[in-house]
């Protein structure tokens, strides 16, 4: 009976001139993974990297070149290290927090280490993900991502720029202009709700990241309200038009 459906509309949409095309439908891991490759994208700065989530599934789906991550909580940057051990294409930088300026900060660690931040937490994160409350601290180095990245840019054709930390990208993209001018694209958290206190939230962010020259390709969500739906946070990936 299907088979009859859709053979009937294929035939009245031919009589009118269209066509019923299939819709490929494509998520963000494998967006990404298209956007590099068409990029020729051979160096991923992977900025809060935790325990490397996000670079394995990057290699997962086939990437070839390096990868620098960096992440500043202790326990993390220790089991990051233990991760990327057999793997030669991945770096770890030094333990430290990236922001607009060197010297120190406090980072807050979260009971379960993704939501961990320099920024305060508001209460209505935790209303939803009581396990992202925080509780302790650490002191840690503060860098510029601009003079840690430049002789891992200097050997790269296409480089790329990924940061999820937490709240404090504004900070991180203070410290970057000279990464930002030269990478060909930009993965991004973004909030659309203030879940971490002082953060830049959502259309701020989108006309930053314009300015430097991104336009957007792909979003998705990576904190959600589970009782109706709405985005707290998106993941956004912007490239250069070529």
């Amino acid at each position: 009976m299907w088979a009859q459906t859709k053979l009937l509309i294929h035939a009245t949409l031919r009589r009118f001139g269209y066509r019923l095309m299939p819709v490929a439908m494509t998520s963000g891991g494998e967006c990404l993974h298209a956007m590099m490759r068409q990029h020729g994208v051979d160096l991923l700065f992977d900025v809060g990297a935790n325990t490397g989530q996000f670079a394995s599934a990057v290699f997962e789906r086939g990437y070839s070149g390096r990868i620098v991550s960096f992440e500043p909580q202790s326990a993390a940057h220790g089991a990051l290290l233990e991760r990327s051990r057999r793997n030669p294409r991945w770096e770890i930088a030094e333990r430290c927090c990236l922001g607009e300026r060197d010297g120190e900060t406090e980072i807050h660690l979260s009971r379960n280490s993704i939501s961990s931040s320099v920024l305060p937490i508001t209460s209505e994160h935790t209303a939803l993900s009581p396990d992202a409350g925080y509780v302790g601290t650490e002191r840690v180095s503060l860098r510029r991502l601009d003079d840690l990245a430049r002789p891992h840019l200097d050997a790269s054709r296409a480089a790329f720029l990924k940061i999820d930390v937490q709240g404090y990208e504004q900070q991180v993209l203070a410290g970057a202009k000279e990464v930002l001018a030269r990478v060909r694209g930009l993965q991004i958290e973004l909030s659309l709700r203030p879940v971490y206190e002082g953060q830049m939230l959502f259309v701020p962010m989108l006309n930053l990241v314009h300015d430097f020259g991104f336009r957007p390709v792909h979003f998705s969500p990576s904190f959600v309200d589970p009782s109706n739906g709405r985005w707290l946070q998106a993941d956004g990936l912007f490239f250069r038009e070529t």
